[in-house]
């Protein structure tokens, strides 16, 4: 990574010798002791914070010592229960003030974290548990159903007696093994027999969406997630006690774990948790609070500045200094539009992916983020290319290609998949992120188009393959496509082009309401089109783009 003895342009970061973009932000030393899982990493971090989660609709909070203590409580248990480095521990549940607390235990006696999304069904939560095969669940007595299909002994993370409900029946019939409060009351303990990790060891296994069909396992190391918790340091100036950061976004993704449930905690930063976003709830909380920052995606920003005079009329939001947006780039009008009804907020975007541990690069400040469509400059440390898709050549500045990462917060590659990892990582380290991209003469990285063919539904990622595959088994379906159309509220929305079978007369809302019933709400179909044959190339692949113009002229 030492680039000492290049000539680097200083405007654009860029190298002609070698075609790479050096980062131009202001380096972090990454700490050299091999022997460091991430929690610790984290916990000793010197700083003068006293409260670190607060729960925004009941105003439960963790101190950070009651933290400390808790992530030592279940370590131990999950010690005694005889679960050790490299056993997979799955987390299913909704954002909680002890969601943090599980993935810090967990990852500090070497297992492996993984989470997967509360919206998912039985048949999708069954394929990960097959895929990742935990040897233990921790979930809420609520979700306990979507485990129905498994025989992994539970931990129940809430204590409220259930209802009469279908959840109660299945509480029953579960493996229970404990609950979250029984293991909190254990004393830890000093003795206990600790594997030594390291940080080339796995921390973290999250699910990506592939757009081959198959979501397919991210490996992430502590050295990984340690690099990651120093870039977000170095990208906040964070003086103790003055901030308050709100998680609206989910803890199970990639965004919401890395930066709300980790990086955060070694700066003293109170996070105010909501367990799903709902937009009175989180203004409300603003106001309760004093929240300064507000991370979003894209949509909630729409809503923000589409809803402002009525918003501002009911709100005091005069704490917030900061939204922080991902999941894609903001336009010039979103932008305009919000800096002219929120004069006193700045807004900072940030790129990333699963893969690179959710940074990239980064708008720092409101003028880097008045580069109207920019992903921001690289992060400390990470180094880019730009790549002709084509013939592999690296590009310099202002010639579009494939973006390349490379640096310490890049993944170890995917789950029992060497082919997939073959595809997207090369010999160098380099990770091939599936963006089309531009680095411009001062170093600023441009999204122009995606190489993946994910669908970004309100900041979830859709892969249409999965949706296709399903469509397929459907009698009377004979081929099936799927393609993002643009939506003003959601970014974009899956659409299926169908080829019936002869003889069918199989109705649009019939086929919306085949797939609803086996995915997540956010994978529905919002659109059917009928057509008599599928456009496809030599090779068999749908041609989406003859589609995607077809269904947008047609808008």
């Amino acid at each position: 990574m030492s680039h000492k003895n290049l000539t680097i342009d200083p405007r654009s970061g860029f190298c002609k010798s070698n075609s790479v973009f050096y980062s131009k932000r202001k380096p972090c030393p990454h700490p050299p002791n091999h022997s460091l899982d991430v929690t610790t990493f984290i916990s000793s971090r010197a700083h003068h914070g006293k409260i670190a989660f607060i729960d925004a609709s009941t105003g439960r909070h963790l101190t950070f010592a009651d933290l400390w203590r808790a992530v030592d409580s279940v370590a131990t248990c999950l010690t005694d229960i005889g679960v050790r480095k490299g056993h997979v521990i799955l987390l299913l549940s909704p954002n909680s003030i002890y969601f943090p607390v599980v993935c810090l235990a967990v990852m500090s006696i070497g297992a492996v974290i993984t989470t997967t999304n509360p919206l998912n069904t039985t048949r999708e939560i069954g394929k990960q548990v097959a895929d990742s095969k935990p040897i233990l669940a921790f979930t809420t007595r609520q979700l306990v159903p979507k485990l129905a299909e498994s025989t992994l002994p539970i931990v129940l993370l809430d204590e409220d007696e259930p209802s009469q409900s279908q959840s109660q029946q299945y509480v029953k019939s579960a493996k229970i093994l404990t609950t979250l409060s029984e293991m909190l009351k254990k004393q830890p303990s000093e003795r206990r027999v600790r594997d030594r990790v390291n940080q080339e060891d796995t921390a973290t296994l999250l699910y990506s969406s592939g757009t081959t069909g198959a979501s397919k396992g991210v490996v992430g190391s502590h050295k990984s997630l340690i690099a990651m918790v120093q870039i977000v340091l170095g990208r906040f100036n964070l003086t103790e006690g003055e901030h308050r950061f709100i998680c609206t976004v989910p803890m199970f993704h990639i965004y919401g774990l890395a930066v709300f449930a980790l990086a955060l905690l070694a700066s003293g930063t109170t996070v105010v948790i909501l367990s799903k976003y709902e937009m009175h709830d989180m203004l409300s909380a603003i106001e309760k609070y004093r929240i300064t920052y507000l991370p979003l995606v894209p949509p909630i920003l729409v809503a923000l500045v589409n809803g402002a005079d009525q918003i501002r009329s009911k709100y005091d939001l005069s704490s917030l200094q900061s939204v922080l947006s991902g999941g894609a780039p903001l336009s010039k009008e979103v932008i305009e539009g919000f800096v002219e009804r929120y004069p006193t907020v700045t807004i900072l975007q940030g790129y990333g992916l699963t893969e690179s541990t959710g940074v990239g690069a980064s708008t720092d400040s409101l003028e880097e983020s008045r580069r109207y469509g920019t992903a921001g400059l690289l992060s400390p440390f990470m180094e880019g290319k730009i790549v002709d898709p084509e013939s592999g050549e690296a590009l310099p500045v202002n010639r579009t290609g494939e973006l390349w990462l490379r640096g310490h917060s890049i993944m170890k590659g995917y789950f029992g998949n060497a082919e997939a990892t073959a595809n997207t990582l090369d010999a160098e380290g380099w990770l091939k992120t599936g963006d089309l991209c531009y680095i411009d003469d001062d170093g600023f990285i441009f999204v122009v188009d995606r190489l993946k063919e994910l669908i970004k539904y309100k900041g979830y990622q859709v892969p249409p393959a999965e949706l296709e595959a399903l469509l397929l088994t459907h009698p009377e379906i004979l081929d099936a496509a799927v393609i993002p159309i643009p939506d003003k509220e959601a970014g974009q929305c899956p659409m299926a082009y169908v080829v019936r079978k002869v003889g069918s007369s199989l109705s649009e809302s019939a086929i919306m309401e085949f797939v609803a019933g086996q995915v997540a709400p956010y994978k529905r179909i919002r659109r059917v089109a009928f057509t008599t044959s599928i456009p496809k190339n030599q090779s068999g692949k749908i041609l989406r783009k003859d589609l995607i113009q077809l269904a947008t002229s047609k808008l």
